[in-house]
């Protein structure tokens, strides 16, 4: 996902949560942005300070590599933000606070934010540790106007990964584009192509599974045309590890007719593409088993070593009402988390690009293609373990570092070694 700093915030600065130094009326929460969101959520937080005058709210605006890289480490030493917004749910979920006891409606929070509660808390726990800011969909976009000018038909809906790759070298050549398309440098982006191979990851007792056939097969491919400059090699070699790295301002900059990455970068290409050029969102390719996305999306949670809980709650309370949830998501232009207000299928979004619309309109069409295997992930205690060898070794691989058997081979050791690790 496209991360960004919304605000000059010190990376130290956003890390310095010495709880005890603080009021115990201050909240403060560590906040990233795919797009407008991190203002949007400071004006709703104005309001709630007007109405809460004893409670003082401190939205620390950090990089998303920071939410990634160094929060960890924070929670770990058992310190951390009273509240944050992280998509490492289920992986770090033993740092969450249980807010049932601070919350003023138990019921509304099941009811509204139920269906996902599974996704941030303990395996078997009944714990509500927070709420979806948003639900994402991985997901394709593609630049009509490249596609047109090149006088190239975009693939209808159904078509495959390998139609999808040479429609986009054909508008590539012709408008001499550095490549055809571009994949974030992420576990969890290539695992939706992955799952419609055939892949599964999870294993008949809940641990995770060797590498299989599937996860192969898409992966061989996704080499075979890194080296063949199909897929913008840079955006994975570039970076080392497990390291994140979106593409989204190659696609932004108008330098790749094809783009996978998901629902979150709508809000981000209506702001910073305006009207330079056209852009729409095609739905995920298809594999031999599938054309599902993979759903997630950011949540909200509180961290169990704040010493303000009632405050925690109270300010959860209000981030989770559903007026405020809905001024938030017409406004950020997601997919609503919130039940009542999917339900209601009323939302307006507060948008003067003609592109927006159709563009959530087609993510949530395809909800309907969502696989058994994709919709169990979020909830899954390893999916992170599985995403981090994945990108690690699939880049070093692209790099020319190891054989994709090496890599394979690394990916089944580097899981199993983070297993170990967390003494299962």
């Amino acid at each position: 996902m496209k991360r960004a700093y919304l605000r000059g915030t010190a990376i130290a600065a956003a890390l310095s949560f010495a709880t005890g130094a603080y009021a115990a009326d201050e909240v403060r929460i560590m906040w990233y942005s795919d797009g407008n969101e991190g203002e949007v959520v400071a004006d709703l937080l104005k309001k709630f300070e007007e109405q809460n005058p004893d409670i003082k709210v401190t939205l620390d605006n950090v990089s998303y590599q920071v939410i990634k890289e160094q929060l960890p480490i924070t929670l770990e030493a058992g310190d951390g933000p009273d509240i944050a917004r992280v998509t490492d749910l289920k992986a770090l979920a033993d740092h969450w606070l249980d807010l049932t006891p601070y919350l003023a409606d138990k019921a509304y929070w099941d009811a509204n934010y139920g269906e996902q509660a599974d996704w941030m808390r303990p395996d078997g726990s009944q714990a509500i540790t927070g709420f979806m800011t948003q639900i994402t969909l991985t997901g394709a976009f593609a630049n009509k106007t490249l596609f047109d000018q090149a006088g190239v038909a975009l693939p209808a809906a159904g078509s495959t990964w390998d139609q999808w790759v040479e429609a986009a070298a054909q508008v590539a050549q012709s408008q001499q584009s550095p490549a055809a398309f571009a994949m974030d440098r992420s576990g969890h982006r290539m695992s939706a192509p992955i799952l419609n191979y055939g892949a599964n990851y999870i294993g008949q007792d809940g641990m995770p599974a060797p590498v299989d056939a599937g996860a192969k097969a898409f992966l061989t491919e996704l080499v075979g045309w890194t080296e063949g400059g199909q897929n913008l090699k840079d955006v994975w070699v570039s970076a080392a590890g497990a390291s994140y790295r979106a593409a989204a301002e190659d696609f932004i900059n108008a330098q790749i007719p094809l783009y996978f990455s998901g629902s979150w970068q709508i809000s981000n290409f209506s702001t910073k593409i305006g009207d330079t050029f056209d852009w729409v969102a095609v739905g995920n390719p298809c594999g031999p088993d599938g054309c599902s996305g993979i759903p997630g999306g950011a949540g909200l949670v509180a961290v169990k070593y704040t010493k303000n809980p009632e405050a925690v709650g109270k300010v959860m309370d209000y981030l989770a009402s559903e007026p405020v949830m809905r001024e938030f998501t017409q406004r950020s232009l997601f997919i609503p988390s919130n039940a009542a207000i999917r339900a209601a299928g009323d939302l307006k979004y507060e948008t003067a690009d003609p592109q927006v619309q159709p563009a959530l309109d087609a993510f949530n069409a395809d909800v309907k293609n969502l696989s058994p295997e994709a919709n169990a992930l979020p909830a899954w205690k390893w999916a992170s373990a599985y995403y981090t060898a994945l990108v690690t070794r699939t880049g070093q691989a692209m790099a020319g570092e190891m054989s994709l058997d090496d890599a394979f081979a690394r990916m089944d050791s580097d899981i199993a070694e983070q297993v170990a690790q967390a003494g299962q």
